[in-house]
């Protein structure tokens, strides 16, 4: 049973359709990484899930329970943290710690502590006081403290300096070792380094979901070095995208790169292919790729 599974799902706002069915699964221990441009939908689908929001058609479950039924002891094994996240500023640090313990069973006042003390954060200082980094961390503290489950992040790096980014990260891998987590975020380079899996949202539908292994391996930058200037043909293949030429030299981003057939396909297009050569991309260069393909269909 996946933690988190999207079936369908659609959600509108008057004339927006937000979410246009969508289908997702979030597998048992995974880091996955929700991506997509704004107003892709990711904050929506978030929210669904969470039983902020109720969506329209299509079913949600999260650890197979109907997320519209979701109630207050189901959350004891969930840790949440949005941007938008509103805190009770007038407790202090240390105040907020104890406030929340008696509402989770598996509460741990050592990992609590621990959290507090890797994240620099002041205990007896109240969260009015807080900068928004800070705050960011107290709220994660809070969530991890329990040990949850699933971790569900909504854009949490937004705003943040990139020190502050990898402290939330570092407590984040090392205080949620097995637990599957969920992340929304513009921070491509960051999500890169420790996502396991990735969804790309688009005008509030899943274009692709998979591994990042798997993601990596199928996208390359591909350069075609040509005896002579040539044009593109005009049966040039769809999922190769983005072509540039220059004399003598073409360029492409294959999304389906086959190391084994790349050099038979382009020589059947090219026959005096003289030189090839293919690139890895990294997420935020992958992201970038589709979302041009996207704003250029719009």
């Amino acid at each position: 049973m996946n933690p988190i599974r999207c079936v369908e799902v659609s959600k509108k706002f008057r004339r927006v359709q937000a979410l246009d069915r969508l289908n997702l699964e979030v597998p048992e221990g995974a880091v996955y990484a929700l991506i997509g441009a704004n107003g892709a939908g990711k904050t929506t689908a978030i929210k669904t899930m969470m039983n902020i929001l109720e969506p329209d058609a299509g079913l949600i479950e999260i650890a197979g329970k109907d997320s519209r039924r979701l109630r207050g002891p189901d959350f004891q094994t969930i840790g949440y943290v949005s941007e938008n996240q509103k805190l009770p500023e007038w407790m202090t640090v240390d105040y907020l710690m104890r406030y929340l313990k008696p509402f989770y069973p598996t509460w741990d006042d050592t990992a609590a502590a621990t959290l507090i003390r890797k994240f620099g954060l002041p205990g007896d200082r109240k969260l009015s006081q807080l900068s928004r980094g800070m705050k960011m961390k107290a709220a994660l503290a809070s969530s991890l403290a329990c040990h949850p489950r699933l971790v569900v992040l909504d854009e949490p790096f937004s705003g943040l300096d990139p020190l502050v980014r990898d402290e939330f990260i570092e407590g984040l891998i090392e205080s949620a070792e097995g637990t599957t987590i969920l992340i929304s975020s513009h921070d491509l380079a960051e999500i890169e380094s420790f996502a396991s899996h990735a969804g790309y949202l688009e005008q509030g539908r899943m274009r692709f979901s998979e591994e990042m292994s798997s993601l990596s391996a199928r996208f390359r930058e591909v350069e075609v070095t040509l005896g002579e200037p040539t044009d593109l043909p005009r049966n040039w293949p769809a999922e190769w995208l983005q072509p540039q030429t220059s004399p003598a030299v073409i360029r492409f981003i294959d999304t389906q790169f086959d190391e084994r057939a790349i050099t038979d396909r382009v020589r059947a297009l090219f026959p005096r292919m003289m030189e090839l050569n293919a690139r890895a991309m990294p997420l935020r260069e992958i992201f970038v790729t589709l979302a041009k393909e996207e704003r250029k269909a719009a």
